[in-house]
């Protein structure tokens, strides 16, 4: 069989805007429900969750069943056990978070190819080849698989044009919630002073013509983010949705 096509890379490829939700609350139900939910993409949090790694089939196995839904992961830090357990799952999108350097760009990149390339270790009974039946996996992997670093400190965004540049890197996601912890602004997502460092990574980013991802859970900045160029904007947490509803659900009947 052909190797799986990566519609979120193409997408991403094609500058088609694509909106997602974040993926926090364990367990195959949640990604299930939130792969039907009509969006472009759900992304798998092993970082800030209690997924663990072994929680990351099953998820990937619900999001599967809905073929418009891509399925990204994040791994809980930029490492190469991490990352070639989740490619061998069939994951074929990364998130990797914390990425501070260039060098630590690269080391993403060398963790999700196959020698010489890379690192990432050889097996043929995975998800990742159907179980042996994809044609020349091994020397064809690396289409299909897309790399997206985050770009979340002052610290960071000081090396941005470097690490967005480096071979092997498809997009640059920003976070803003650390980005203002790193500026010492704790939580102040929304401060100007943020928002003009975001918007400054955003035109640095066109310039060298790199995709550029963002969370923006307020519909108005997800809006003026979209405007802006983002082309990978995360609207949407599960657990955060929930609390809202809730929320609004007891003050309808309690004022």
């Amino acid at each position: 069989m052909d190797l799986p096509k990566n519609r979120f890379k193409a997408a991403l490829q094609e500058g088609r805007s694509q909106l997602g939700l974040w993926n926090t609350l364990s367990g195959p139900t949640v990604p299930e429900m939130l792969g039907g939910a009509g969006f472009d993409w759900v992304l798998v949090d092993c970082e800030h969750s209690d997924f663990e790694t072994s929680d990351v089939l099953p998820a990937l196995q619900a999001i599967g069943q809905n073929p418009d839904t891509s399925a990204i992961v994040r791994p809980a830090t930029n490492d190469p056990t991490l990352f070639k357990r989740l490619l061998d799952m069939g994951a074929q999108t990364l998130l990797v978070p914390y990425v501070q350097s260039a060098a630590e760009a690269e080391a993403a990149v060398r963790a999700m190819r196959y020698g010489p390339d890379g690192v990432r270790g050889m097996a043929g009974m995975t998800r990742a080849t159907r179980y042996g039946k994809v044609d020349d996996y091994y020397n064809r992997a690396a289409e299909e698989l897309c790399l997206v670093v985050q770009v979340e400190t002052i610290d960071a965004i000081a090396q941005l044009e470097a690490i967005a540049t480096t071979p092997g890197v498809d997009a640059v996601f920003i976070g803003p919630a650390d980005l203002s912890a790193s500026m010492g602004l704790r939580g102040q997502m929304s401060h100007p002073d943020v928002v003009a460092i975001i918007e400054a990574a955003f035109e640095t980013l066109k310039r060298l013509n790199v995709p550029i991802g963002i969370m923006a859970l307020k519909p108005d900045e997800a809006k003026r983010y979209i405007a802006l160029g983002s082309t990978m904007t995360a609207v949407g947490v599960d657990l955060v949705l929930l609390a809202e509803s809730v929320a609004n659900l007891r003050a309808t009947f309690r004022g």
